[in-house]
C-alpha cells in the first residue's frame, strides 16, 4: 500500500502594517524602529504615517534602508548652521515683522524646504512610485477633518502632514488647505484597519516630566508644549476604544517638539524601545503557524489547517487612562 506524503509549506511570516506617529523631534526614534524591520529582514505590506512619521515613512517606503535613512540625517543635523540658514531663507514673512511684533498674515517657514533637506535624493516623488503603499495624514483647515492621502505627489502629501500651525505655513493640494496631521490623528494605526495581520503602532507623542527646575513655562516653551498636549491627549482617547496588535510607546518624554539637535539623545533614549519592538516581532515571527496543506485527497476538499496567528501582547510602557 502506497502512502501519500503530507506536503508542509515553508513558513510564512504574517504580513504588518506599520504606522509612525508624529512628535517634532521625538520622531527621530523611528529610525531605531525601521532598522528592526531591516534587522529582522521584515518588509511591512503598507505603512502609514503622520508629520514626522510621514516623513520617515515615505523613505522607508521608497525601498530606502533605516541605515541609509539614518546616515542622511545625522549628516542634514549635523550641519547646524547650514540647516538654520536654509530655514530662514524659507521664511514667508520678513522677520522685521516677527521681531517688531507686527501682526503675521503666514507662518513663519516653509515646510517644502524642510522637506527638501530632510528626505534623501532617492525618495520616491509620487505615491505610484512607492516599494510599499503609503498613507499620509493631513487636517484640513476648512473641513476641519482628518485626510489621507495615497496618491499624486508625494512631497507636498508629507509638507503637509508636517505642516505645524504657527510655524510652517499650510500646504494647499487640490483644491484644499491642508496642516500637520497630528492635529486630528497623532498615530495613524486606524487608517490600515484590515490591512494586514498583524498592525504595529510606533508612540512618539511622548508625555509631561513635570516642572523640573524652572515651574513656571516660557511663552515658547508653552506654545511647542500645547501640540504635544493635543497629540497625547488624541492618542490616549483613541486607544481607549481599539489598540493595535503592537503599540511601542517610545520614551522620549524629555525632548521638545523642534529639538532636532539633540539626534543622539533622542536615539539613545529610544534605545529600549527598539529592543523590546525587537523581541516582540521575533515572538510572533517564531509562534506564527504555517499553514500545512496535504494531500489532495486526504482530508477532503476543506483538509487544508488553516494559518493561526499567535495572541499577541500589546507593548507599552503605561497604560492609558
Amino acid at each position: 500500500m502506497t502512502h501519500r506524503a503530507k506536503t508542509t509549506l515553508p513558513a510564512t511570516r504574517p504580513s504588518i502594517a506599520l504606522a509612525l506617529g508624529g512628535g517634532g523631534a521625538r520622531g527621530l526614534a523611528h529610525i531605531l524602529m525601521l532598522e528592526v524591520f531591516d534587522e529582522l529582514g521584515l518588509k511591512p505590506r503598507i505603512i502609514a504615517g503622520t508629520s514626522i512619521g510621514a516623513l520617515f515613512g515615505a523613505a522607508f517606503a521608497s525601498g530606502l534602508s533605516a541605515r541609509l535613512i539614518k546616515a542622511h540625517t545625522e549628516a542634514v543635523l549635523g550641519q547646524r548652521l547650514g540647516l538654520a540658514r536654509h530655514l530662514l531663507s524659507a521664511r514667508s514673512e520678513p522677520v522685521f515683522k516677527l521681531l517688531n511684533v507686527l501682526p503675521l498674515r503666514s507662518s513663519l517657514l516653509d515646510p517644502n524646504v524642510l522637506l527638501d533637506l530632510m528626505l534623501p535624493s532617492k525618495v520616491a516623488r509620487d505615491f505610484a512610485h512607492l516599494a510599499i503603499p503609503l498613507k499620509v495624514v493631513a487636517t484640513d483647515f476648512y473641513a476641519q477633518e482628518q485626510i489621507v492621502l495615497d496618491q499624486g505627489d508625494l512631497r507636498s502629501a508629507v509638507a503637509a502632514s508636517m505642516a505645524l500651525p504657527a510655524i510652517f505655513t499650510p500646504v494647499t493640494r487640490d483644491g484644499r488647505v491642508l496642516m500637520d496631521g497630528g492635529l486630528v490623528n497623532p498615530l495613524p494605526f486606524d487608517v490600515l484597519e484590515a490591512s494586514a495581520d498583524i498592525t504595529v503602532a510606533i508612540d512618539v507623542s511622548g508625555a509631561s516630566l513635570g516642572p523640573g527646575k524652572r515651574l513656571q513655562p516660557t511663552a515658547v516653551a508653552a506654545l511647542m508644549a500645547s501640540s504635544q498636549i493635543l497629540q497625547r491627549s488624541i492618542v490616549r482617547e483613541k486607544l481607549k476604544a481599539r489598540q493595535p496588535d503592537i503599540y511601542v510607546d517610545v520614551e522620549v518624554d524629555e525632548f521638545h517638539l523642534l529639538e532636532f539637535h539633540r539626534f543622539e539623545q533622542v536615539l539613545g533614549a529610544a534605545g529600549g524601545a527598539k529592543d523590546k519592538l525587537k523581541r516582540q516581532l521575533e515572538r510572533v515571527l517564531a509562534s506564527h503557524t504555517a499553514e500545512v496543506l496535504p494531500s489532495a485527497d486526504a482530508h477532503g476538499p476543506h483538509g487544508a489547517r488553516k494559518k493561526r496567528l499567535p495572541s499577541l501582547k500589546r507593548l507599552t510602557r503605561r497604560h492609558p487612562a
